[in-house]
């Protein structure tokens, strides 16, 4: 009953610090309710369309002009110039008017005709991999189009519709992308950057807070309290506030914001919520751990913000896990986004049940215990410093 009581009364204490420090309230309330509606309302088109584009037509053939038109009657395309020169269209990229450019050589048309290969330049300005996806897709779609023609053209025994149409496509297919139809970016993006953005929060409000106390208590990161005597209550108590508060916050980004912005929601919602709660306890003991490292409250910003990128790309989300060093990999699993990005992702995005993803949940757990074991062994080793002190004073 003592346990229970303390374990409220360490609670309490967490509430009524967080509520009078504008600082933490800002990373642990404000951002969670704020961030995850900026960065959907960014990414709300999904997709870049009419990326401006120069051309250099030297060869000025009907086919040439064909494939111009093809270009920019895309939605992923606009055909912003039409220059004499390199030269002139590489300034209209210095001055930021259009982001690539496309050079027809002038012996395209004649190539064609002699049977022999030829080819078009494609330069674009890599300042957003957007416009180079966009431009370099179509620049490959209609160069195929074309093909198909050329080939019924030089197909001599193409005498009917059918034949030309077996000529042109002799397998006949459907591009689907699975699970981001339209290959949009948000649909990419942000579902993972939501649970980002739960990890990190907890490291930098919870990091504050203990380094608010370090300051107040005399380089302690426990306070001077009769509640806080055993490190078992005082991890649970901290652990209860936190997790309460990021358990509505979690339903909040994962409900309203994912349907508000339309985002990818084929996952069971019970499956949602069992897989949130190992997520939300090993970030938080994840971020009790950690904070121990914590000596002003400015530290922790320094210590996590950075984080944020190198632990989305180590999450396998950005970049393929297969192509991981063993040793960053080994690394990307010591941090509960790797899982809870992966898993949430195929939870939501494709469908999946908790035994889909019983690699990543088991995972949470295991970070979850272990991380509250040694949040109790900092807890118990501070206190017994503070014992020792006391006693000797």
């Amino acid at each position: 009953m003592k346990s229970i009581m303390n374990i409220l009364q360490i609670w309490y204490n967490e509430l009524t610090t967080v509520m009078r420090d504008k600082g933490i309230l800002i990373f642990i309330l404000f951002v969670p309710l704020a961030y995850p509606l900026l960065y959907s309302y960014v990414y709300t088109n999904e997709v870049v369309r009419d990326v401006p584009a120069a051309v250099v037509d030297e060869s000025n053939s009907a086919l040439s002009r064909e494939f111009i038109r093809k270009m920019d009657a895309s939605p992923d395309v606009s055909i912003h110039s039409r220059c004499q020169s390199m030269k002139e269209a590489e300034e209209l990229i210095k001055q930021q008017e259009v982001y690539g450019i496309i050079r027809i050589p002038s012996t395209f048309e004649r190539d064609i005709w002699k049977g022999e290969q030829t080819s078009i330049g494609l330069y674009c300005d890599m300042c957003s991999m957007l416009y180079y996806k966009a431009l370099m897709l179509t620049a490959t779609n209609v160069s195929l189009e074309i093909n198909k023609d050329i080939k019924v053209e030089r197909h001599l025994h193409a005498t009917t519709d059918r034949q030309e149409e077996i000529t042109r496509m002799p397998i006949e297919y459907d591009y689907v992308p699975l699970f981001n139809p339209q290959s949009g970016f948000a649909a990419f993006l942000i579902p993972p950057v939501l649970m980002l953005i739960i990890q990190q929060t907890l490291l930098l409000g919870i990091g504050m807070s203990a380094g608010n106390t370090r300051e107040e208590w005399f380089g302690s990161f426990i306070p001077f309290h009769h509640a806080y005597k055993s490190p078992i209550p005082i991890v649970t108590g901290k652990m209860l506030f936190y997790f309460l508060l990021y358990f509505a916050l979690g339903i909040y980004m994962f409900t309203f914001v994912t349907r508000s912005f339309s985002l990818p929601q084929l996952g069971d919602y019970g499956t949602f919520l069992a897989f949130l709660v190992p997520y939300l306890l090993a970030c938080i003991f994840l971020a009790i751990v950690l904070s121990t490292l914590v000596y002003r409250r400015e530290d922790c910003i320094m210590i996590f913000v950075f984080l944020s990128v190198p632990l989305l790309f180590l999450s396998g989300i950005s970049w393929p896990e297969a192509s991981f060093p063993v040793f960053w990999k080994y690394v990307s699993w010591l941090f509960p986004s790797t899982f809870g990005l992966n898993g949430y992702v195929r939870i939501q995005g494709m469908g999946a049940s908790l035994h889909d993803v019983a690699f990543e949940y088991c995972g949470l757990w295991i970070q979850a215990g272990v991380y509250f074991l040694l949040a109790c062994l900092l807890y118990r080793r501070q206190i017994l410093h503070l014992t020792i002190n006391k006693s000797s004073k």
